[in-house]
């Protein structure tokens, strides 16, 4: 299976969702007119409010307010567009190996693009035009990473450097565009070698981990659409890099309290309390809450979401020495069939196999690290 965290992450060197360099421009992308610049993003809490519902997983209620909020309202068409593909996009984290929409995600992520340039066409000066284009760019970007499409992940990158500088050029105080170049300045610095490769290729600046941090810290406390989608990527340099734990823990924990019914974050908490704090029984105990929400219908997409709880409880039962009431939680997974998750079944018989094979000694002893932390590391 491929990695989710280790694909995405180790290519946001180059391809995050808003890349840049600096917080001023270079001199090559200042305006060279005297139009005075179109600052700020237009109906920003309007936006927000469907960006939020998009990490609560709750994607039909954004389906339906989407009208309301483009078509007849405030805000302009390249953001709903751009909605829609993030929408995609955080449905595929939900289920990373399926590729089921795979084909709606990248058309929705080229119409947003195909409007963006339209916007920045018709009003260059305007700095969201450029933020759009950038962020419509940088969702397609992750997409490709996720599917191991570096080299055009990389070239999607460079437009997204290039856009973010034409916005922060015209609005030097857009934090959200500082998210992604906080993105970019951070992973420029830690990527492996073939990213550094890539972006010496391609001509893109080298990178600044603290100063990246910094902007990133600073877009999760006052960017006006992204402060949701900084803490979660911040969360993941602190257990990968930065040995905060403990930190990304309660940052974790402060997005469920944001985002009750995203089983993301619930699921995040299970395998952090596994891999880094080595606690099976604190990880049995928070995908037992996550079981339980999912059986209540108290998060969205319930049945997956409770698949991969027993998934998560069965390894723990295994790992405490509890093996039988292991095989319990994997024979109903076995039973139910489910075909998402993507790979849920596959490994649920893996699984049972091990156990059934394996002597009363190593029985306990074959933990596996869930797939989302199992190599992040290597990245580095």
């Amino acid at each position: 299976m491929r990695l989710l965290a280790a694909t995405v992450i180790a290519g946001v060197a180059i391809t995050n969702v808003a890349s840049g360099f600096s917080r001023t421009a270079p001199a090559q992308v200042r305006l060279k007119t005297a139009t005075a610049a179109i600052t700020g993003i237009t109906a920003a809490p309007v936006v927000a409010k469907a960006y939020d519902l998009i990490l609560d997983a709750d994607f039909d209620r954004l389906v339906a307010e989407l009208p309301a909020i483009c078509a007849t309202g405030p805000a302009p068409p390249v953001a709903c567009l751009g909605l829609e593909a993030l929408s995609l996009w955080w449905q595929i984290q939900l289920d990373p190996e399926s590729r089921a929409l795979d084909p709606a995600f990248l058309a929705k992520a080229n119409e947003a693009i195909a409007e963006a340039e339209r916007m920045t066409r018709a009003e260059p000066n305007r700095a969201e035009a450029w933020f759009y284009l950038g962020a419509a760019y940088g969702v397609r970007a992750q997409w490709r990473v996720h599917r191991v499409e570096r080299l055009a992940a990389a070239r999607d990158g460079k437009r997204i450097k290039e856009s973010l500088e034409r916005a922060l050029a015209l609005d030097p105080a857009m934090h959200d565009a500082e998210f992604g170049i906080g993105m970019y300045r951070y992973y420029a610095d830690v990527a492996p070698a073939v990213l550094r490769f890539l972006r010496w290729l391609l001509l893109l600046p080298g990178g600044n981990r603290v100063a990246g941090l910094q902007q990133l810290e600073r877009a999760a406390t006052q960017g006006q659409l992204v402060s949701g989608e900084a803490q979660f990527q911040i969360h993941v340099l602190y257990l990968w890099y930065e040995d905060k734990f403990r930190e990304a823990l309660e940052l974790i924990q402060g997005l469920q309290r944001r985002y009750p019914r995203n089983p993301l974050f619930l699921q995040i908490e299970a395998e952090i309390l596994d891999v880094y704090f080595h606690d099976p029984a604190a990880s049995l105990a928070a995908s037992e809450r996550l079981l339980a929400l999912a059986r209540a219908g108290q998060v969205h997409r319930p049945v997956p979401a409770g698949i991969v709880a027993r998934l998560n409880l069965a390894r723990q039962l295994r790992a405490l020495g509890r093996t039988a009431a292991a095989v319990t939680e994997l024979d109903a997974i076995i039973a139910a069939k489910p075909a998402a998750p993507a790979g849920a079944l596959a490994r649920a018989e893996r699984m049972r196999r091990e156990i059934k094979q394996a002597t009363p000694r190593s029985a306990s002893a074959g933990r596996h690290a869930p797939d989302r932390y199992a190599s992040g590391r290597e990245c580095s």
